[in-house]
């Protein structure tokens, strides 16, 4: 079904319409750097959004479980190089990430005044997608194998990469654990490298020996301010993984792998649809 996060009786006819058992509010903007500059539509989808399934649920579905995608964004700067806890303050360090510790705090308040069965999950960054180069692991992949020079922003930040399927097990957990019910977790495979390591792994995964620009975004790439990105953020995983059981089954090493492959896959299969087409 289509519809409009923003608009609350769009969001209320889903619900009524699928009589769900399960949701798993995944509906975002996610571009962190656009929002500096236009954060109006963030607040709408980001937001407004949230409230607006929570009501829907609470009025049509309120046995419903909802599984809601939050963010390591949250919690921004929080100085140290230390794995940072869910009792963590929220210290968010851009309007995006500012959207989402307001949707995340709504959905705790509604599970505590309003009994709605949510769950906030707060994943670190994701990879293994397909088709889609707007994330750091999937734009390096893409220029390097097309051959490209790569531009690095932020070099030395130090961050966890988790592989999709783990991010996908995580909402599967959650989603059938009654232990989740009001609860927040880290999702995160707790394997933290700098942006920089993460290229020369990939580099070497693809056999790429073109020019990395280090300190340098994209030209045209909307600036984001330099002092908004957080020089660490890694999170601790052991709450979700001592309740629910959650472990990451792929290591950074053979997650890149796995998508570099499929993305060379796909990369092949367009150049030889092309040259039938020709």
């Amino acid at each position: 079904m289509e519809g409009d996060l923003g608009r609350y009786h769009s969001v209320l006819s889903a619900v009524q319409t699928s009589e769900p058992n399960v949701v798993f509010h995944l509906g975002a903007l996610t571009p962190v750097r656009l929002s500096f500059d236009d954060p109006y539509p963030y607040i709408t989808a980001n937001f407004d959004g949230t409230v607006n399934l929570v009501h829907a649920i609470l009025g049509e579905s309120p046995n419903s479980r909802l599984i809601v995608a939050s963010t390591a964004e949250v919690y921004g700067w929080q100085g140290g190089d230390r794995p940072i806890r869910e009792d963590a303050l929220l210290s968010p360090a851009s309007p995006y990430a500012v959207t989402k510790v307001a949707a995340d705090q709504y959905v705790q308040m509604a599970s505590k005044v309003y009994h709605l069965n949510g769950t906030v999950l707060r994943p670190i960054n994701s990879y293994g997608r397909t088709g889609e180069s707007g994330f750091l692991v999937e734009y390096l992949i893409s220029k390097m194998l097309a051959g490209e020079t790569c531009y690095l922003g932020t070099p030395d930040s130090v961050r966890d990469y988790m592989y999709a399927e783990d991010h996908v097990t995580a909402y599967v957990e959650a989603a059938s654990s009654p232990k989740a019910v009001g609860q927040v977790y880290n999702v995160s495979p707790g394997n933290p490298v700098t942006n920089a390591d993460l290229a020369k792994r990939l580099s070497n995964l693809t056999g790429f020996s073109g020019k990395i620009v280090f300190g340098s975004y994209p030209p045209g790439y909307p600036q984001r301010p330099s002092s908004q990105d957080p020089v660490y953020l890694v999170l601790d995983s052991s709450k979700i993984t001592r309740e629910l059981g959650w472990r990451p089954k792929f290591t950074l090493d053979q997650g890149l792998k796995l998508t570099v492959d499929v993305w060379k896959a796909d990369r092949k299969a367009r150049v030889v649809s092309a040259q039938t087409l020709n």
